[in-house]
């Protein structure tokens, strides 16, 4: 099976190339660093200290390593981390992140999973652990760790019963990928048994290094300014948004009640889908502006309804300066996002019914009564209005949010305990 999986990647590899340059018209950094997708690094000279391997596909998984990657280089001072991705925004991202760590963090797109491309990517950076972040299983990238004696850790990690049974149906190369995973630190109870199903021996339950997160001061300044300039109008945010989903936001919208004066605050979750969404937004006939447009001192006027944010790295400051969120990708059968974050800040989360992704700490949350889940559109702005119109509601549910959030820390030192017999 692998080896048919190989060709088929070798026989795609064009039409790979092909899109990634097509989505280089949108997204410049997909036509940077094709070298390294491909394995190719030039000559550099030996590091002096170890390398730690860890993966994080794109923003999200970049942005919840933060603690990890912290602890990994307090724990490990002779060591240096080679952290990859597959996208410029979590490249970007973890540029912004992990600049404080200077030359002990070095960044990389991973190599397409080709066998012959993660092998030369290990070679040239000799790591001694591979760190997968949360659900990244690629069976080449696995099998040349095991012939090189590399340790492969999935850590933070989620699997869905529906990607249970997507990875049942690849059959003998998902589980033999599986196989080759010295340890899986799973985020729950749950997802430490679906796991087991696919033939991992050593999983342990850590708990989600989200929670330990810390929200950036500079994160909280600009979330601060950005509020001045709304001036104290309520403001829903609705943070992460899929294709499909904000269609039935800006309708649900115009039908709702409301406070007057309340702003919509829209932030998708995929950068090149900000000019879509403005024409959307104006297409409802609503008056609109964007972030990008918005200088050091300036307001948002009165007459907008719709504020379009479309700068990357500040979910945190979005969060900070909204009184209640939404989190996207659930009103459509897409899985949802994490509700950590608002909960972080102490922020009232609205929720939609597709959390199959987050399903455990959904319910969690709801449970605590820091989150409220919400069938449609049209009930997330009956849920926002009534939230918005009473403060007293409002402060209660985002205490309940801050409190779930700090309840579960501690992840971060659990999965460190895990890792540290396999990293002398």
């Amino acid at each position: 099976m692998r080896l048919l999986y190989t060709l088929a990647w070798w026989l795609a590899l064009p039409l790979v190339l092909a899109r990634l340059w097509l989505r280089g018209r949108q997204e410049p950094g997909y036509r940077q660093h094709w070298g390294e997708r491909l394995g190719f690094y030039g000559r550099q000279p030996a590091p002096a200290m170890d390398t730690i391997w860890l993966h994080a596909v794109s923003v999200g998984e970049t942005r919840a390593a933060e603690p990890l990657i912290d602890a990994l280089l307090a724990a490990w001072p002779a060591c240096r981390i080679v952290l990859t991705h597959m996208t410029p925004t979590g490249r970007a991202t973890g540029k912004s992140l992990f600049a404080k760590h200077g030359t002990r963090l070095v960044q990389s797109y991973l190599p397409y999973d080709t066998g012959a491309m993660p092998a030369r990517f290990i070679r040239h950076f000799a790591p001694r652990i591979c760190i997968l972040m949360e659900t990244e299983v690629w069976p080449n990238l696995i099998h040349q760790c095991n012939r090189y004696k590399v340790p492969v850790v999935l850590a933070n990690a989620r699997l869905s019963q529906r990607s249970l049974g997507k990875a049942q149906r690849l059959g003998k190369l998902i589980t033999d990928a599986a196989r080759g995973i010295t340890l899986v630190a799973a985020q729950t109870q749950d997802d430490a048994d679906r796991v087991r199903q696919l033939g991992v021996r050593d999983v342990v339950v850590t708990g989600s290094i989200k929670f330990d997160v810390v929200v950036p001061e500079a994160a909280l300044a600009t979330g601060a300014a950005l509020r001045a300039a709304i001036g104290a109008r309520p403001v829903l945010l609705c943070a992460s948004t899929r294709e499909g989903e904000e269609p039935l936001i800006l309708e649900a919208y115009a039908r709702a009640s409301l406070p007057a004066n309340a702003l919509l605050l829209i932030v998708p979750r995929h950068p090149q889908r900000f000019d879509e969404v403005e024409k959307l937004i104006a297409a409802q006939g609503l008056a609109v502006q964007r972030r990008s447009g918005l200088a050091q001192g300036d307001a948002v006027a009165a007459a907008t309804q719709v504020l379009l944010g479309d700068s990357m790295g500040e979910m945190f400051a979005y969060y900070a300066a909204c009184d209640c969120a939404f989190v996207g990708g659930s009103l459509l059968p897409l899985g949802g996002q994490n509700l950590i974050e608002p909960a972080a800040l102490g922020k009232p989360v609205l929720i939609g019914p597709h959390t199959f992704n987050f399903a455990l700490v959904t319910e969690q949350a709801i449970a605590a009564g820091g989150a409220a889940l919400v069938a449609d559109a049209d009930a997330l702005m009956a849920q926002a209005s009534a939230l918005l119109q009473d403060p007293a509601r409002l402060a209660a549910m985002g205490e309940k949010a801050l409190a779930f959030a700090n309840q579960h820390r501690g992840a971060t030192p659990r999965t460190i305990a895990a890792i540290q017999p396999l990293l002398p």
